[in-house]
């Protein structure tokens, strides 16, 4: 395989690693619970978090790329000092965010095989840490990411047509909400540290 092609298979891997990373069990919580608050105005609330997000993440690539410095070095320029902390908070919320990732393979694993939770932590713990520890597991990522990518767009288009939700105002809300746009606030707050987070992490 040429290198040209490698490079594509680990950038197209890295698309649907990226796109699955925001849809983890934590957003599907809080998409739940505020779909029941907010009813079609969610779409609001969605459709300004993937505008937030977009613009945070390029701005922090753009800003990377460019200094070709880390995170922390770029924050410890800014303010001395800075950087650790930034670098803490990264360490802490991606702990706490894979935390819910393990949590929601144990979930899986309770929902498909009718694996108990607690046994469903742990093999789930297991796996992600014999991933990371395995030599030249990149290329295996890479084919079981876009795998399990598209088989959670297929989900999610699935589940759009057998719940046949209200697309009509749905849309209109997306750009309109019925409800406040200070109301939506916490809302979009909450789904942009998920998604960001995720993407972070």
């Amino acid at each position: 395989m040429s290198e040209k092609k490698k490079g594509r298979g680990a950038l197209l891997g890295a698309a649907f690693l990226m796109a699955t990373s925001a849809i983890g069990p934590g957003f599907l919580t809080q998409t739940a619970k505020f779909t029941g608050d907010y009813q079609a105005s969610f779409g609001f609330v969605i459709l300004f978090s993937i505008i937030l997000s977009a613009i945070a993440q390029l701005n922090i690539w753009r800003v990377l790329c460019t200094s070709g410095l880390r995170g922390q070095d770029v924050a410890n320029k800014v303010l001395p000092g800075l950087g650790y902390v930034v670098a803490f908070m990264i360490v802490l919320g991606g702990l706490v965010f894979n935390i819910g990732n393990v949590g929601g393979g144990a979930l899986g694993f309770n929902t498909l095989l009718g694996i108990p939770t607690k046994a469903g932590y742990v093999l789930a713990g297991a796996v992600a840490i014999v991933v990371f520890l395995v030599k030249n597991a990149n290329a295996a990522m890479d084919t079981i990411t876009k795998i399990l990518g598209a088989i959670m767009i297929v989900v999610i288009f699935v589940v759009i047509v057998i719940v046949k939700p209200p697309l009509g105002d749905a849309l209109v809300n997306t750009f309109a909400p019925s409800a406040g746009v200070t109301k939506l606030f916490p809302a979009i707050i909450t789904l942009l540290g998920g998604t960001v987070g995720g993407y972070i992490t």
